[in-house]
Parts: structure tokens; sequence; C-alpha cells
């Protein structure tokens, strides 16, 4: 019997002790502990070689954008035992560069420090933490309740691993309007953004400023906080710098939502690789959560007569609009140009805080397969913009915006959206249809440069 003896010590060696309850996995979390934080100065060509290089080589040093061109000031995140290699690399090629950020981990720390426990009822949210995903959407179901006249709540459907996509339709009853579309958090770890739709949606519910409630009551609302649930989950129990969602590709996880939808898919600006933070997906169109926003869209753009759509990133503090994937201009470039120009000024009257805007290859970077190139380009929604909110490009604290810093965010995100509606407003995006058939929207721009 000697060989039973051996085989029950086995089991209770791989699986505990027989008998007693199994325990629940603990979800290991990334550290970033003494990790640093550098921005370096591209001076030539033979740089933008050495960090395109380094890029493809190194997975101990984490890109926020690609190394492109000569006078490019690029922010690099390097762990701590690539420290001194990174820092040799710098003097032998005699890059300019400072350091940021000396430990990351003590600001991911602090920041933690700055989230509402779990459970925290919806009538004691606020703006002056970050809330979870069940929070949030029991905020939302709290909303639908309290006010279903107004609100109603929308299930997009499952995320990659299940969870709803849950957003809010704002309706007071006005007749032929237009609707604004708020897609927020496809980025996962871009906490700030989640949490400036929410404190939309609190504005044109509760405010009391009568522009405002103009402005609420002038439109439909269709705002959506988290349409990547599952990355955003995970940067609360697994890495706060996750980005991507959570599809599984052999040893990696996750794609970039806002390089995988299906317009110019994977042309620049996005990667083919699994493992990398812009890896655009096996196909056009391939995730779930990209999937049942495209239906949604395209369901209801008519009915909902959707003009403008807004999505909600960070940080660099910009308010852009299309295209992405090339430089060729939108055919309303010029209205686009000036409303944003408008919009970021009123932010500065409000705050102080600059904002540039511009379309998105002349401002941030080339990129495709976003959704905002989508909607405009493929469902003809005309006003469409993108903020990268605070901080700003050099920021020392990069996603990890403290928690006193969300409602000055939002408050001047709103001012600026507050703008984007009036101007174009007042150039005839809005009309009603009746209207329409006679008279299109004017716009400065050439003709020359039709979607």
């Amino acid at each position: 019997m000697l060989w039973i003896s051996r085989l029950l010590l086995l089991l209770s060696l791989t699986f505990g002790h027989l008998g007693a309850p199994a325990q629940a996995q603990v979800q290991a979390q990334a550290r970033y502990d003494h990790t640093r934080i550098y921005q370096v100065e591209l001076a030539s060509a033979e740089h933008v070689q050495l960090f395109q290089a380094l890029e493809l080589a190194s997975d101990s040093c984490s890109f926020m954008g690609h190394a492109r061109v000569p006078g490019q000031k690029l922010t690099i995140m390097v762990t701590s035992h690539k420290v001194a290699d990174f820092d040799d690399l710098l003097q032998s090629y005699n890059v300019s560069h400072r350091v940021l950020n000396h430990d990351f981990q003590a600001l991911i720390d602090a920041n933690y420090r700055e989230v509402a426990p779990k459970g925290t009822p919806p009538d004691q949210f606020d703006w002056r933490r970050y809330f979870q995903l069940d929070s949030i959407y029991a905020w939302l179901e709290h909303l639908a309740k309290q006010r279903p006249e107004v609100v109603t709540l929308v299930d997009l459907g499952s995320s990659t691993q299940g969870l709803p996509i849950k957003g809010v339709r704002i309706a007071f009853g006005g007749e032929n309007l237009t609707s604004v579309f708020v897609e927020s958090g496809i980025h996962a770890r871009e906490w700030i953004a989640p949490a400036t739709a929410t404190y939309f949606i609190e504005q044109l519910l509760n405010s009391k400023d009568a522009a405002v409630q103009a402005l609420a009551r002038s439109q439909n609302w269709l705002i959506f906080p988290t349409v990547n649930p599952d990355g955003y989950r995970y940067t609360f129990k697994g890495d706060r710098m996750w980005r991507k969602n959570r599809s599984l590709f052999g040893i990696c996880r996750g794609v970039d939502l806002n390089r995988n939808f299906p317009f110019h898919w994977n042309v620049t600006g996005a990667s083919g690789d699994p493992c990398r933070y812009d890896y655009s997906g096996p196909s056009a169109g391939s995730e779930v959560e990209t999937q049942r926003l495209v239906q949604f869209l395209k369901d209801h753009v008519q009915s909902e007569r959707i003009k403008t759509f807004i999505s909600l990133h960070s940080y660099s503090q910009l308010i852009m609009f299309p295209y992405g994937h090339t430089p060729e201009r939108v055919e309303n470039y010029e209205d686009l140009k000036e409303i944003g120009q408008l919009a970021a000024q009123r932010i500065k009257e409000k705050s102080g805080r600059i904002y540039r805007s511009g379309s998105i290859y002349e401002t941030i970077y080339p990129s495709s397969g976003g959704s905002k190139d989508w909607i405009h380009g493929l469902l003809q929604v005309p006003i469409t913009f993108s903020y990268e909110l605070r901080g700003p490009p050099d920021s020392e604290d990069l996603f990890i915006l403290s928690a006193e810093e969300i409602e000055p965010t939002a408050s001047e995100a709103f001012a600026a959206l507050q703008t984007i509606l009036e101007e174009a407003g007042k150039r005839g995006y809005y009309q009603s249809e009746a209207a329409t058939t006679d008279q299109t929207p004017s716009s400065s721009s050439s003709s020359s440069n039709s979607i």
C-alpha cells in the first residue's frame, strides 16, 4: 500500500490538502518599482534609426509613440534593470534627454489610493476619486431608475471576456433632434477618459447653468464611458498601464481597439505583432468590442441622426479630427480646424491650459484603423473629434493623472464640447432633415479632398 501513500502525498502537494476547500487564485499585479520615464530628443536620422531598432529589440523599453522624424521628442519607460544600459546608450550616441520620473511605481501606488472602494453606493459617485467598472455601471443603472423619462440604459452586448459594454441614452423629448455619440475608455489605462464621460452625463442631467440645460436639450446623447471593459477592469487588478483589450494570442494578449476599425486598417501607425501595444488585430474589425460599436453605430446613425462623434483619450492636451492614416484633408477640414481651435481657445480662457488642435495625422502621429476615421469616412458623421486630455505632452505622470485633476480636466473638456456643438450649429450641421433637403452645411474648404 506504499504506492497509495505516495500518490496521496503527491496529490496533496499538487492540489493542496485533500478535503480542504480550494483557494481562490490571487491575481498577480505588475509593478514598476524604480522604472524610469525618459523624454529623449531625436536630433538626427541616426537617432531615429537607433530608437526604431531599440523598440523592436527590447521588451524592457515601453515607447509612448514611435520614432519617426528628426526633431521629435519621444517618451520611453525603462524598467529598472535596463536603466544603466539605456543611460549608456544615450551617452554613447549623444542623445539629449531628461528623466521625467525616477520611480513610476510610487506614482501608481498613489493613484490606486485614489480609487473609491468597491461597492460604493451610486449616490456617493463623484469626481474626486476614480471608480472601478462595477461602480460606474451601478451609477448608470441608478440614473436610469431615477430618471426613466430621460435616461435609458443601453447595453451593446458582451466583451471578449463576457463583460457588458454599457452606456446611456439621454433624451429630454425634443423633436427631430440630432445626436451626439461619446466613446470613452477604448484605451484601458486612460482612467481620466471614463471619469470625464461620466462628468459629461452629470452635467447634462443636473447642471443648474441655463446654457448647459439648453445644450442638453438641443441634442440627444449616447455616452459610453468604458467601451473596453475587460482592459479597464484589468488596470485595477493586473497592470495599471494596460492599454489593449484582453484577447489571447499565444503568449501575448490584447488588440489595440483604436487600430482595429475596418477603415484603412493597418496601413500606418499600427503593429502586426500581438505583443506590441498598438497591435491592430489579426484582421480588420476582428475584435468583439469593435464589432459591437460598429454594429450599433451602423444601426443607429440614421435613426438617431448621429451628427457628432466624440472620442475621449489621454494624454497630451489635443483636440483632433480625422484623418489619422493620411495627410489628405477631409472635405470639411476648414470647418473642423476652426471649430477645434475655438474649442482649444475656450479651454485656455477657462483654465489656462494649452490645447492644440488639428488633424490626427498633423497633430500627434500617423495611425490607422481608428474609430474616428471609420465613423467619419464610412458613416459620414461630419463633426468628429478626439480629445487627448490632461496632462501636457511632456507630462511626468503619463496616464497616471491624480484624482485632484479629474474635475478640472472634465470641466474644461465639457466647455470645449459646448463650443464644438455651438460652432457646428452655426455652420448648419444640425439642421432638420427638411431644411437640409435644399441646403448643405457650409464649409470653407475646397471640394477636391472629398471622402
